[in-house]
């Protein structure tokens, strides 16, 4: 992908500007051109592999996902383009939205796409096509959505039909039915769970919030725009954190392949004007992690985005990624939305919060304690509190980072017997330094996690209840990864290998462990002292910083105290 010269002068560090972001939006578009149909209404990208709603559906969702790449771009002989396309697939050739079936994901992203760009294209197409797509797009106000963020999907599809005068009563209806439910999710602290449950990862900001900020932010509801703006606002104190020095998304949850979608909530804070960050902040963590992607081959030699993370890469993907599912990445270029004046892209770029210093911070929403060092730029994310309702690695591990991928053997991991299942995950706290969980191995296994974590070193305990005498219980540690270093040492109930076996009474493992790109580490010893009593209790003494006790309660549940050094 070519791109203009870097300006050092207004990006130091990326040497981004709003034309690279120009560029490559113009790059990605003039790609996906040829594999276009005839009549423009579907795009089919080349490769075997099909999603589970199948090949139709598959072109639908190319069409869908880069017209709002065009939408965002404002390109009037793009979107020409797609008002062809539009006027096509709207008489018979695109599959009806039905209960939750794919076309309703889509649906939502034409549906914005018209509303961002109403004088550019809906206002210029012909009484007959546009009586059609609002009816297309009207069985979008009443299809049953999956009970997760697809309940705002009918909520964007009502926003534009409401705006064009079209089912008013059922756009209105559709509209309060899909903001009344995320309530439901919100937790606080400006997070959502992605429907029942505890599944906390990007969805928060490329669904959960960009959906409801953006309808408020074009609907001009300052009601709406201060409720679900004042989260956005919240959610991006923590979510900035999320984001390596080298400009990395932290590798959790579904739908990475989506990559820098990770961006969209940082740009809609900058464009409704909610949002702590400074401007130069905002383009540092976007245009990095833009930049990180594609110089890392995001893009193949034909200019498509490929399925994956930085290449090919199939263990990101889900039964729902088709060909064209990488590109919604397309809601990361929302900054262009943005006048070439705004001060996002006139201020110089300003260090994200990885590159400052080292912080562990604690998010109490999701239960996570975010651990990141300034020196090598690395995030880590301990997860005491979110899961899937089945095993996934991407969401069941006890630790992910901005440079490890979950491993096939269990990194950051508990193995009880030959069980590395982590289910059932009760959040036990979080605090300064630490954070802590319980969780359910097999049947009848009960482990009790804590981490605490200062620099780039981490000390976990887990105390294994439950499990018959003599059952094996293996601790892993991050994965190796080239250029970075993996250490995990034991301090107490496990051998070298990091193995060790169950009493009949509660059994406490406890081990050092730490992940950095430092050339030369100092050693652990020289950093944190680790004492283990009986009670059980454990004690680490921070060489440069304070004492912390941690008792293991009757409850199955933590007690962390914290003494000045």
């Amino acid at each position: 992908m070519h791109l203009p010269p870097e300006d050092p002068a207004l990006s130091p560090r990326t040497g981004y500007t709003r034309a690279h972001w120009e560029a490559a939006a113009d790059a990605l578009l003039a790609a996906v051109e040829p594999y276009a149909t005839e009549d423009r209404a579907l795009y089919h990208f080349p490769g075997e592999r099909q999603s589970w709603s199948g090949r139709l559906s598959d072109g639908l969702e190319g069409y869908a996902r880069t017209l709002l790449l065009a939408a965002f771009r404002r390109d009037e002989t793009a979107l020409q383009r797609y008002a062809d396309g539009l006027a096509a697939g709207v008489s018979g050739v695109w599959p009806r939205i039905e209960d939750r079936s794919q076309p309703l994901v889509e649906a939502a992203s034409i549906a914005l796409a018209l509303r961002l760009t109403r004088p550019l294209l809906w206002d210029r197409l012909d009484d007959g096509v546009r009586q059609r797509a609002a009816a297309w797009l009207g069985d979008g106000l009443t299809a049953e959505a999956w009970p997760c963020n697809w309940e705002l999907f009918p909520v964007t599809v009502g926003g534009f039909l409401q705006e064009i005068g079209h089912e008013a009563e059922e756009s209105r209806k559709a509209i309060d039915r899909g903001l009344e439910r995320i309530e439901d999710w919100y937790v606080g602290g400006g997070w959502y769970t992605d429907g029942d449950g505890r599944k906390f990862d990007y969805y928060n900001g490329w669904a959960m919030h960009l959906y409801p900020v953006l309808h408020a932010w074009l609907a001009e509801d300052e009601r709406l725009l201060d409720l679900y703006g004042g989260r956005l606002s919240r959610h991006l104190e923590d979510y900035a954190r999320l984001f390596g020095g080298d400009g990395a998304p932290m590798h959790q949850g579904r739908s990475l392949t989506y990559r820098f979608a990770t961006t969209a909530p940082l740009w809609l804070g900058a464009l409704t004007g909610r949002t702590p960050l400074t401007p130069g902040e905002t383009r540092r963590l976007s245009s990095g992690a833009l930049k990180y992607f594609l110089e890392r081959g995001a893009v193949d030699p034909n200019g498509l985005l490929t399925l994956g993370w930085h290449g090919p890469d199939e263990t990101v993907l889900q039964g729902y990624s088709g060909p064209a599912s990488p590109y919604w990445a397309s809601k990361g270029f929302l900054g262009l939305l943005l006048p070439a004046d705004h001060e996002v892209w006139t201020a110089t770029e300003e260090p994200a919060p990885a590159e400052r210093t080292d912080a562990v911070t604690a998010i109490a929403a999701p239960n996570w304690l975010l651990q990141s060092t300034s020196a090598d730029g690395l995030v880590r994310l301990h997860n005491h509190g979110s899961e899937d309702v089945r095993y996934d690695p991407y969401y069941t591990r006890l630790a992910y980072s901005t440079v490890t991928a979950p491993a096939p053997t269990y990194d950051n991991s508990v193995i009880v017997g030959d069980d590395p299942s982590r289910t059932d995950i009760v959040p036990l706290g979080t605090g300064d330094g630490w954070a802590a969980s319980r969780h359910s191995v097999g049947d009848g296994t009960r482990v009790t996690s804590v981490v605490l974590a200062q620099g780039a070193v981490e000390v976990r305990a887990h105390l294994v209840t439950g499990a018959a005498p003599g059952t094996p219980v293996r601790i892993t540690g991050w994965a190796a990864q080239d250029g970075i270093h993996a250490e995990l040492r034991p301090i107490a109930g496990l051998d070298d290998d990091l193995t060790g076996v169950t009493a009949p009474a509660p059994t406490l493992f406890v081990a050092l462990v730490r992940l950095t790109a430092e050339p030369e580490p100092a050693p652990l010893d020289e950093l944190v002292t680790v004492r283990v009593t009986e009670a059980p209790e454990i004690h680490v003494r921070w060489h440069d910083g304070p004492t912390v006790r941690v008792r293991f309660a009757d409850d199955n549940g933590v007690r962390v105290e914290t003494a000045s050094a």
